[in-house]
C-alpha cells in the first residue's frame, strides 16, 4: 500500500474530503517515540478549523498559534 492508495480510498468512501496533510516525525526531537517509518495522512475538509493556513500545525485548537 502507499500513500496515493490510502489517498483515493478515502476520497472514495468520504467525497467531502478535498485536501490531505501529510506528516511524518523524525527523530526524538520531532517527537517520533518509535523508530520506523510512520506516516500521518489527514483527510480535510471545507471549514474543518476556521483558517487552515499553517497546515497541521493548527489542527488541534489552540495548539498551533505559535
Amino acid at each position: 500500500m502507499d500513500i496515493r492508495w490510502a489517498k483515493d480510498a478515502v476520497r472514495e468512501e468520504d467525497a467531502s474530503v478535498v485536501g490531505f496533510n501529510v506528516g511524518v516525525n523524525i527523530g526524538e526531537a520531532a517527537g517520533q517515540t518509535i523508530f520506523h517509518c510512520h506516516i500521518h495522512l489527514i483527510p480535510r475538509r471545507r471549514g474543518d478549523v476556521e483558517n487552515p493556513r499553517g497546515g497541521m500545525r493548527h489542527l488541534i485548537p489552540g495548539k498551533g498559534n505559535y
